[in-house]
């Protein structure tokens, strides 16, 4: 098809399906390859590119003064044929062309809208590459022709493969199918897809394939039966398919026989559109078919212009009218006489030229579902835009060397290309076409579903379209509410290879299969996930913990002795008895200071025993409520302090008592020297400005401080006192230890004195008891955790004090109140009543 213009674009359609190549050896005569097998399709396709230069040139607003041409050829669904007319266009010679029966050469094309096959448009583009021609392909998928490197002058006005692939994830997504079988056709199609799918799916959408099958080009029943077995054995529901008709018939079939049902089937843009699958047939198996389809458009005045053609109308060529005859042919099932040499004509009735189109069943008039079609009419515009923009540019202002512009008169198509890439306009049906760095118009698909019919028919309906704009990236919009769900639950199917990981798991891959089959592990103590499918658990921080369900934290629990707990109301109120017992034991002291009982066994130092177990009892309290930096350095310096002014005050006791008795013998009035008030009160001081040092040089170096223990538990903060130098709280202990065993030594060497000095006795007692509560408290300290630790110390403070003020005081107190009669000094010296 052809017209003449100022610029000639060139166009590439698959008008014929089929071709046959004649023989090419030296003996025979030159020969053109015959094609046939009609396609409507590809007519209308051709008609469309005629319809839009036509519309062009009657608009005033785009290339004023300018007259568009086109040179359309017929590929024949070829490469060789195809290739040959490319070069045909673009060298301008063709010796069909004829003109007042002159054989002439056309211009060289501008520019060329097609091919329509990927593979055709690889091989072409290579070479026109080379030569910057342009080329906007309506119909070549593959996203490998993105590539500027190899194809610097190709475009196209249909989505890349890599979009369609995102356009179906983005819907795996959407239905949360994660679980997906794909199905190939061996060629740069099916293989492209391939490799988009196996790189893209996991990281857009957390998916994987459970298979990959490649479908036979023919009809190899051992193979099809092998790949719907792979189907049927999956536990994938849903299939995708990148593939033509002709490879899925077969694979139908032996669906069919095998009845394998219950799938989700998901259609590319080559197969979505395909009448020949909705029948009632194959419905109840492909009924719910979900695909990518070709964006729909609309082109106003469009079919006013194809009822118009027409046999008896004059047309450009006698190839021309060739083609409407053949058309005529196949719409009626007519021929007329003679047929055009070459061509295979359509037998039956002659045709007459008087047939109504408008009655006739063809798809040529039917602009419902323009989608190959409206590909064209915006390629064609594309290279409208950019010649407009080319041939608007200003002297001295333009993009090339030197600021020049390009002419009408010096028309080159690198030129055009420039132009190209930069176009930007709007149907009139309101589509955006602009084209990437990659030659790739903005995506936009339909996506549509297959409506099986209650009378078993389908309907193929649009419910929402997948794009990409300029300013809101790609965006899917889906009508739920009408698609049609081939399941008795009228709802999307389950397609996953393992359920959802649920706040409080983690996911963990299944060893040796996809990295979506995975088992969900739960979070160990002290980590969470609060998301679904999480990767791995989260500690919580330090002072949290995780709940039951690990799915968030919550604030550990606090233990320390507690001043509201049972346990340490207990010892709180024993320490507050000890200390009132005390005080007392001390006012009877007072009251009866002047009694023999109390002169003679140091009043003074009786006093400072009392003072210095009342502090004992008090310094427990320390060890009770939330531990503070102050009470953590004072509660070990004053139980150490306070325990040893007490154990100093009975160890000088016992050796005034033993002093006594030896100066109460011949000759040993000498020793009582060394054991006057001052030495008394002395030695007292002494030993505990020792322990004093001891204290001061442990919270100098390595002072107590609270410290938050969670090791004991890993859901509770056990608040407690670290000792900061385990050294220093040794030998704090330690020369208590050393103090109490020397008493104990000395009173048990003098437990056997007479009766008017036998404090001994009494002293030996409290010490042993002192030791063996401080020996047990050793091993029952390092054993027990958190609070417990601090109870035990309270308890060996209480249980060694009560010892002491019991063992040494008692007795005493007895006398005085209860047995006045005693407390007489004939009784103290041994001479009163005995009982």
């Amino acid at each position: 098809m052809h017209k003449a213009g100022d610029v000639i674009l060139g166009g590439l359609f698959g008008i014929h399906l089929f071709s046959v190549f004649p023989d090419l050896s030296f003996t025979s005569e030159p020969q053109q390859p015959t094609c046939h097998g009609f396609d409507v399709s590809g007519f209308r396709q051709a008609q469309t590119m005629a319809f839009a230069i036509g519309e062009i040139n009657r608009n005033s607003n785009l290339l004023p003064n300018v007259t568009l041409g086109y040179s359309l050829y017929d590929n024949c669904v070829t490469l060789g044929i195809g290739f040959r007319a490319a070069l045909s266009l673009v060298n301008g010679q063709n010796e069909h062309f004829l003109s007042d029966k002159i054989c002439i050469g056309a211009p060289s094309v501008i520019g060329i809208v097609g091919d329509s096959s990927s593979s055709r448009s690889i091989a072409i583009s290579t070479v026109l590459g080379l030569y910057r021609v342009p080329m906007v392909s309506y119909f070549a998928t593959c996203s490998c022709l993105s590539d500027r490197q190899k194809f610097p002058s190709f475009f196209r006005t249909i989505p890349s493969d890599a979009f369609q692939v995102r356009a179906m994830i983005q819907i795996l997504n959407h239905f949360g199918w994660t679980w997906a079988g794909l199905l190939i056709i061996n060629d740069e199609y099916g293989l492209n897809a391939a490799r988009s799918f196996q790189s893209d799916f996991a990281p857009a959408g957390g998916g994987c394939l459970a298979y990959l099958e490649v479908l036979p080009w023919g009809n190899d029943r051992a193979e099809l039966r092998r790949i719907v077995n792979v189907m049927k054995k999956s536990t994938a529901r849903v299939v995708i398919v990148f593939a033509h008709e002709s490879h899925m018939i077969n694979l139908m079939e032996e669906v069919v026989r095998q009845n394998v049902t219950g799938l989700q089937w998901m259609a590319s843009e080559a197969l979505i559109g395909t009448n020949v699958f909705q029948t009632p047939r194959l419905m109840p198996y492909l009924g719910g078919t979900l695909g990518i389809a070709i964006r729909r458009g609309e082109i106003p005045g469009f079919r006013e212009f194809l009822s118009q053609i027409h046999p008896n109308q004059h047309y450009n060529s006698d190839y021309e009218n060739s083609l409407v005859n053949q058309f005529w042919e196949y719409t009626f099932q007519c021929r007329f006489a003679p047929p055009p040499a070459g061509w295979v004509a359509a037998g039956g009735a002659l045709c007459t030229g008087q047939e109504d189109l408008e009655d006739a069943e063809t798809e040529l008039l039917d602009i419902s579902n323009l989608r190959p079609e409206y590909n064209v009419y915006k390629a064609v515009y594309a290279l409208a835009y950019a010649l407009d923009e080319m041939l608007q540019c200003e002297p001295g202002r333009g993009p090339f060397s030197e600021h020049s512009c390009g002419s009408l008169q010096r028309l080159e198509s690198w030129q055009l290309v420039h132009y190209l890439q930069k176009v930007n306009f709007t149907t009139p049906f309101g589509d955006q076409v602009s084209f990437d760095e990659n030659g790739d118009v903005l995506p936009i698909y339909d996506i549509m579903n297959w409506l099986w019919l209650p009378d078993g028919g389908a309907k193929l309906q649009n419910v929402g379209e997948v794009k990409r704009s300029a300013f809101k990236g790609e965006e899917l919009t889906l009508h739920e509410d009408k698609i049609f769900w081939n399941f008795e639950s009228k709802k999307p199917p389950r397609s996953v290879c393992s359920e959802s990981c649920p706040p409080g798991t983690r996911k963990a891959r299944k060893k040796g299969e996809p990295e979506c089959c995975f088992d969900c592990i739960p979070c160990s103590e002290g980590k969470i996930s609060n998301k679904t499918d999480s990767i791995e658990c989260s500690s919580c921080p330090e002072d949290f913990s995780s709940n039951l369900q690990r799915d968030h934290c919550v604030p550990k629990k606090t233990e320390f002795l507690s001043y509201h707990e049972p346990l340490g109301i207990c010892l709180t109120a024993a320490s507050l008895l000890g200390t009132c017992i005390c005080a007392v034991v001390l006012g009877i002291f007072i009251c009866h200071r002047k009694t023999p009982i109390v002169r003679a066994n140091n009043s003074e130092l009786s006093f400072q025993l009392l003072l210095s177990l009342k502090l004992c009892f008090l310094c427990s309290l320390l060890f009770i409520g939330r531990p503070r930096l102050w009470t953590c350095q004072l509660r070990h310096a004053a139980f150490g302090i306070s325990f040893v002014l007490c154990v100093s005050c009975i160890l000088v006791k016992t050796m005034v008592v033993l002093a006594v008795f030896k100066a109460s013998k011949p000759g040993g009035g000498a020793s009582l020297k060394w054991f006057g008030v001052l030495q008394q009160r002395g030695t007292v001081l002494a030993l505990t400005c020792i322990q004093a040092a001891i204290c001061t040089a442990w919270l100098v170096s390595a002072s107590p401080a609270p410290h938050k223990n969670t090791q004991y538990h890993n859901d509770k903060i056990v608040y407690e006192c670290a000792v900061g130098s385990t050294v220093g709280f040794a030998v704090l202990l330690g020369y208590i230890g050393l103090l109490a065993i020397l008493s104990f030594l000395i009173a048990f060497v003098a437990r056997n004195l007479p009766d008017s000095f036998n404090e001994a006795k009494l002293i030996t007692f409290s010490m042993l008891i002192f030791c063996a509560v401080w020996v047990a408290f050793v091993p029952a300290y390092i054993s027990s955790p958190g609070k417990y630790a601090d109870a035990v110390e309270v308890f060996a403070i209480l249980a060694s004090s009560f010892g002491i003020l019991v063992a040494l005081f008692g007795p005493k107190c007895y006398i005085i109140l209860l047995r006045p009669e005693r407390n007489t000094k004939k009784a103290i010296m041994g001479r009163g009543i005995k009982s």
